[in-house]
């Protein structure tokens, strides 16, 4: 007689492997996205913002963007499915590129500041993809499908740097403003790809059902879960952000700060082909240590020299603290909540996690300007330690009860 629960299991990792493979496309296209705005935005806020102090005000937009598109990604994925809010997502990139050319072109602050602001909400749709490749997969398959989404974005750290590489130059004297029309472009072909992701109709279910919001985050590891992610992200965006800056201030090229980033990007997202795997071998809050530290240690590097290779060393490790930090915590949040729970606590996780970082983000010019980049990096060190200290004390209580209870069973 065959198992129809492992039948079923297996035809929901068939379909969701599928997925998978779209959205780690998607994944990799959005990057290139991102990485497009932090690679010049510093730069181009430079040339035309009123003050240096204001340079990294385009790249802080676009964390502001990524804050306030958190809640409404998931209400519209609550009502008419994950995909539309693909659809929608991937046209507002495609309008950051045209707008962020056009205002190269007229030199405009505030119009680039909107642009980047749009491929904000881009973003934040795009933090869906890796929520999204769980839906339907068995429990075992989902660290692994969050992870293997992440991968995607290493094609980004190739393909993102590498556009403004070929394409700054141009439409000279307008630096990058070619690069924005063709980041449009890419946009474009991520709306083709994320129109064909399979996923499950929202259910009624799913628009009321489940426990009150209020009730889900109080749960000690949502807690853990969701610290540890605002901590893992806006501490990496906080370096990566001034970086660019950082560089060109010290003597170093567009070139030296295009490789930085580039390589930066592929140690986020190459670790994803085995961090599903760690996180099912040593488990997730393991994982998430590990990769708080590396930030720390990134923070290390980057106040011992100021040549171009403690940059890229600094960048390097970041990265790959983030990898660690940032999907062990999504998987830590995929255990806090129920399927009818689902998008209403992982947008609110994603709120909280760029919220925190958009405060973050504003605060990075200010601080580069004013205290320069040692500054930046000793910054880094209070809260990684808070994040160590809470995961520590929320999952050792959690082996304390759980020993308690096979020793009442026993």
């Amino acid at each position: 007689m065959i198992d129809v629960t492992v039948s079923e299991d297996t035809t929901d990792d068939a379909r969701a492997r599928r997925n998978v493979a779209r959205l780690a496309a998607a994944q990799a296209l959005t990057g290139a996205n991102s990485a497009v705005i932090f690679a010049t935005g510093a730069i181009v806020g430079v040339t035309i913002a009123p003050s240096i102090g204001l340079a990294t005000v385009p790249i802080s937009m676009y964390v502001v963007g990524l804050a306030a598109g958190t809640l409404p990604t998931g209400a519209i994925s609550r009502r008419y499915g994950r995909r539309a809010a693909f659809l929608i997502g991937t046209g507002c990139g495609a309008i950051t590129g045209v707008l962020g050319c056009i205002a190269i072109l007229r030199g405009s602050f505030a119009l680039f500041c909107l642009a980047t602001f749009l491929g904000g909400l881009y973003g934040a749709v795009a933090q869906s993809y890796r929520f999204a490749a769980a839906d339907g997969a068995s429990a075992a398959f989902r660290p692994k499908a969050v992870s293997w989404v992440m991968a995607g974005g290493i094609f980004a750290g190739l393909l993102g740097p590498q556009l403004v590489q070929w394409t700054m130059d141009v439409w000279q004297p307008y630096l990058f403003a070619f690069s924005y029309l063709v980041q449009a472009a890419v946009a474009l072909i991520a709306m083709g790809i994320v129109a064909g992701v399979d996923l499950p109709k929202p259910a009624a279910a799913d628009l009321h059902g489940g426990r009150p919001l209020s009730e889900i985050v109080r749960q000690p590891r949502f807690i853990a879960a969701a610290l540890c992610g605002t901590i893992a992200y806006p501490v990496m965006n906080l370096v990566m952000t001034s970086a660019p800056l950082a560089m060109q201030m010290c003597g170093l090229t567009v070139s030296d700060s295009n490789f930085g980033l580039q390589w930066h990007i592929v140690a986020m997202y190459g670790p994803s082909f085995f961090t599903g795997s760690l996180i099912a071998r040593f488990g997730a809050p393991a994982i998430v240590a590990l990769g708080l530290g590396l930030e720390a240690v990134a923070a290390v590097i980057g106040l011992s020299g100021l040549t171009a290779m403690h940059f890229w060393a600094t960048l390097v490790m970041l990265g790959i603290g983030w990898n660690f930090g940032f999907v062990g915590a999504s998987a830590l949040v995929l255990e806090t909540h129920t399927s009818a729970e689902r998008n209403k606590v992982q947008a609110f996780n994603d709120f909280l996690i760029f919220g925190l970082m958009a405060l973050g983000s504003f605060s990075s010019g200010q601080l580069l300007a004013h205290f320069g980049w040692s500054a930046v990096n000793l910054v880094v060190f209070p809260p990684v330690l808070l994040g160590l200290c809470v995961l520590a004390l929320v999952w050792s209580s959690k082996r304390r009860v759980a020993t308690a209870d096979v020793a009442e069973r026993g």
